[in-house]
């Protein structure tokens, strides 16, 4: 399991071990395993590994039978960038898993992803998926959608801001669609698929039970905190310009990829498997937000 320690691969690993699967968490930090899932259960091993280094990639899929790779980036640092993470890594892990004779590999990618596009951020997840199919023929690729969970960085983020602020700034008009799943719906989905006795190569696209505009988003998430929040139109060309001037910051607020990113709409395509065929019924965001709401903020 590499990415096992992160937002959504340390839930893959709790599903996993539902499923009676050992894990072997590969991480650049194995204390921070440790630390999350505690030293009780024999059948969970975190190791060091450096998914940039193909030797101690080859060493932690020794033996295994399936691997899961959710190692994601979202703002670029120095060496970490798109291209490294999501495309260079990504094809490393597929062809050491082919040489090590690994049954089934898990590559999780992002609804949209496409090596055309003309967003970085998607475009080299695109080309990840080419690099991982040519490396591992029988790979399965995961497309969620963005996920929402308690200890996210989007909902919570949300809830914030539309508490602190009585004039909320939209991307744009807010016209973007979205379509949120919940992170243990997702989870769930990639457990299902390791423990089927046969999955052809194939992409799951899985987004959540309702499309919403970001301004329908906003209203919904304000509605169920008791919130009422004015909403601006805010220009993309000055939320460009903001990101352009935050980059400058050593931790940047914001950056002109995610500003890109909230110009493109993520849904699911109805030609494509998802949740449906899994059978999954995915939790709503005003279901979870109804269980958040006591504890956030």
């Amino acid at each position: 399991m590499f990415g096992g320690t992160g937002f959504l691969g340390r839930r893959i690993v709790r599903h996993l071990r539902s499923r009676g699967f050992p894990v072997r968490i590969a991480s650049r930090h194995p204390d921070l395993g440790d630390r999350q899932f505690g030293p009780d259960d024999p059948q969970l091993q975190s190791i060091q590994a450096d998914i940039q280094d193909e030797r101690s990639v080859a060493d932690a899929l020794a033996g295994a039978y399936g691997v899961v790779n959710a190692v994601s980036l979202y703002v670029e640092h120095g060496q970490e960038t798109f291209h490294s993470a999501h495309v260079e890594s990504a094809q490393r892990v597929a062809a050491q898993a082919h040489r090590a004779g690994v049954d089934r590999l898990i590559h999780i990618s992002g609804i949209g992803a496409d090596a055309a596009s003309p967003s970085r951020y998607i475009r080299k997840r695109g080309e990840g998926e080419l690099a991982v199919r040519a490396a591992f023929v029988e790979a399965l690729f995961i497309r969620p959608a963005v996920m929402f969970g308690p200890d996210d960085a989007f909902l919570n983020t949300i809830l914030t801001l539309l508490r602190r602020l009585p004039i909320y700034p939209m991307f744009g008009r807010g016209a973007t669609r979205l379509q949120p799943a919940y992170v243990e719906d997702v989870a769930e989905a990639i457990g299902q698929i390791m423990q089927r006795a046969e999955t052809p190569s194939t992409i799951f696209e899985l987004g959540g039970p309702r499309v919403y505009s970001y301004e329908e988003f906003l209203r919904v998430v304000a509605h169920q905190a008791g919130l009422a929040p004015r909403l601006i139109p805010i220009p993309f060309a000055v939320w460009h310009a903001l990101a352009w001037a935050s980059e400058i910051l050593p931790s940047p607020l914001l950056t002109r990829n995610q500003v890109e990113l909230m110009q493109i709409d993520t849904v699911s395509s109805p030609e494509v498997p998802g949740f449906v065929e899994l059978g999954i019924t995915p939790h709503s965001v005003e279901a979870i937000l109804q269980k958040m709401l006591p504890n956030s903020g």
